[in-house]
């Protein structure tokens, strides 16, 4: 019969009240797209099923055994059959750990293989989103699908759905077994089962309240620890001296925790510890109306070895049964799983190559902008009919004030982002009927937060092309004035740059990224406030390094500062969504416009603090 070791039974198991308010729909459509991913291993499946009915059988049978062994081996005192049957019960042991180990590995096998389908399936998905996907979902979240979820979903697979099955047939093949051995004690022990077991839903429910009551301070302490003991948050509480507000903070919601802690521990043990004896009297229950049915009443059928049997085999019933009260909570959670991995995968790919996508021989990196209109919303439209053409082999610099739109318009050329109206125009055809491959592969951006993986400095430039030479990337690095530096690393190029470089300075990281998209060649550079991480010294090098690069390229310069736009073919001023002044730079100081107020208010400011 069941034992409740401190309440730890799975019966009473709930959903949580968020858990019921997003409670997922199984529908059919929900359940044959789960399947689908079953489908290929269903030949390894159907195994693990085979394995778990017979791994059923054979669990059954040594109970069975033993009760020959009482009755004809001790009772009987035939000491031949009692060895028979120690030698056909150590088989069936031995061949049911055999089946239980293959069953594991057939189990685990599928479960990360369609892990791994699943991953594979939501990185490319990934990879495809739109880059407003990745701008407007935390990536914490986009982090946890990939992970945590699909390595739930897995878990689904290997423990949840064969659990289910395997109790299913425990329950079933135990209870075929009962009733072999005597059906009135059958019918009793079976219906004692539920009787002890379904009372403790009650209390379950109740643990589980204090539990998520425990899990609310516990976060609360954790955040009042990440905040006061961080270098910042402890630099703040010395400089306002809020060390004894703090620690009184910190003492209550700890004491709060301490409390529902101990209600959580203590919660039914009363009723645990009469649950208990309740369970000790079921085997004293079937011994005595076992005894009376042979001592009374002479029944035959019924045997001393027989009565254990049945007692052994209600004890484990127990198990199985609680899991299956539980089934919906184990069901409900694994379907919840499976919509949100989902939810991803359902999401339109915006962005992507056309199916008659037009893939040109070359490019010379033209652009022009149709009366483009764009917004990332519905309630403010950032550009409102911008209309501009960029010559192969010219520089036009792009200037505003902040917030003017100026990086949108570098993102709507690559396809980060599509036109919400109007057109972008690559070499003479619309970006949006272009190959997206041959688009991007033509186009190298600088941005003004430059982004290094965690590798070697020659690994980050080989990502803008991996099969160029050392020559190749020394020549790049020159021209942006990294390789000097470079040379004085510990190993080379071979260093490791750390997690978003931050081995390196800004300046340096900045640098490394113009060599990148120097080594990529591109027919068009946007530069987008490229040199604003930059001290002067090497704002200057830059300079000198990108007139050579800019000189007969197309290009594309957003900066605040006057140095990088001084020797554009053209200056734009980007103001309330559209252009609004264009020309040289001695032209636009002439015509007191926006541009003549952006020099006064910043760039003069700027020169005078370089004299």
């Amino acid at each position: 019969m069941p034992a409740y070791y401190g309440g730890r039974s799975a019966i009473g198991r709930t959903l949580s009240e968020d858990e019921k308010s997003n409670m997922p729909k199984i529908t059919k459509e929900l359940v044959f797209r789960i399947f689908s991913y079953l489908k290929p291993y269903r030949l390894r499946l159907l195994l693990v099923f085979l394995a778990i009915v017979i791994s059923a059988i054979l669990g059954v049978m040594p109970k069975l055994l033993v009760a020959r062994m009482i009755d004809d081996g001790l009772i009987g005192k035939d000491l031949a059959v009692l060895a028979k049957l120690v030698l056909i019960s150590l088989l069936v042991l031995l061949l049911s750990n055999v089946i239980q180990v293959l069953e594991t590995y057939f189990n685990t096998w599928i479960a990360q293989h369609i892990a791994y389908d699943m991953k594979n399936q939501m990185y490319e998905h990934l990879q495809q989103m739109p880059h407003s996907f990745f701008t407007s979902n935390r990536q914490g979240d986009i982090i946890t699908r990939m992970t945590s979820d699909i390595s739930g979903v897995q878990s689904v697979i290997s423990n949840t759905m064969t659990s289910i099955f395997s109790n299913v047939c425990t329950v079933v093949v135990t209870a075929a077994a009962l009733f072999a051995e005597n059906w009135l004690l059958a019918i009793i022990g079976l219906c004692l089962v539920p009787l002890l077991s379904i009372p403790t839903i009650k209390v379950g429910k109740r643990r589980w309240k204090l539990a998520e009551k425990t899990q609310e301070q516990t976060d609360k302490i954790n955040q009042i620890l990440n905040e006061t003991l961080s270098v910042s948050g402890q630099q703040l509480t010395k400089l306002y001296t809020h060390e004894e507000q703090d620690l009184k903070k910190y003492v209550a919601t700890n004491r709060e925790w301490m409390r529902f802690v101990i209600k959580e521990r203590m919660a039914g043990m009363w009723f645990w510890r009469a649950m208990n004896m309740l369970t000790g009297m079921g085997p004293l229950v079937i011994y005595m109306l076992g005894g009376i049915m042979m001592i009374k009443f002479g029944i035959t059928s019924v045997s001393v070895g027989g009565i254990g049997a049945i007692v052994s085999l209600l004890s484990g019933l127990y198990r199985p049964i609680d899991q299956l009260f539980s089934v919906q909570v184990d069901i409900v959670r694994s379907m919840a799983l499976f919509v949100r991995v989902f939810e991803y995968y359902d999401m339109p790919v915006d962005i992507q190559s056309p199916p008659d996508a037009i893939t040109p021989g070359s490019a010379q990196g033209e652009v022009e902008f149709k009366n483009v209109h764009f917004a990332y919303n519905e309630e403010k439209e950032i550009l409102k009919g911008v209309n501009f053409t960029l010559r192969p082999g010219k520089t036009v610099a792009l200037v505003g004030t902040s917030g003017a739109g100026k990086s949108t318009i570098s993102g709507l050329i690559p396809r980060l982002y599509d036109v919400t109206d109007g057109q972008v125009m690559f070499d003479g055809v619309d970006v949006r009927k272009l190959d997206l491959k041959f688009l991007r592969s033509n186009i190298a951006i600088v941005t003004q937060e430059s982004y290094l993986f965690n590798a070697s400095v020659r690994e980050n430039l080989l990502f803008a092309k991996p099969d160029a030479t050392d020559e190749q990337l020394i020549s790049a690095c020159r021209d942006a004035n990294i390789h000097d530096f470079i040379m004085t690393l510990p190993d080379g190029y071979d260093t490791q740059v750390g997690n978003r470089g931050f081995k390196l300075s800004g300046g340096e990281k900045q640098r490394v990224s113009i060599a990148r998209a120097i080594l990529k060649n591109p027919s068009l550079l946007i530069l987008d406030e490229a040199t604003s991480s930059l001290d002067s010294i090497s704002e200057y090098a830059i300079q000198q390094a990108l007139v050579p690069l800019l000189s007969g390229r197309t290009s594309l310069v957003i900066a605040h500062r006057l140095s990088t736009i001084m020797a554009a073919d053209e200056i734009m001023v980007l103001k309330d969504g559209v252009i609004a002044e264009r020309g040289t730079h001695s032209e636009l100081l002439k015509q007191n416009g926006t541009y003549k107020v952006l020099y006064d208010t910043q760039f003069r400011a700027e020169l005078m603090q370089n004299i």
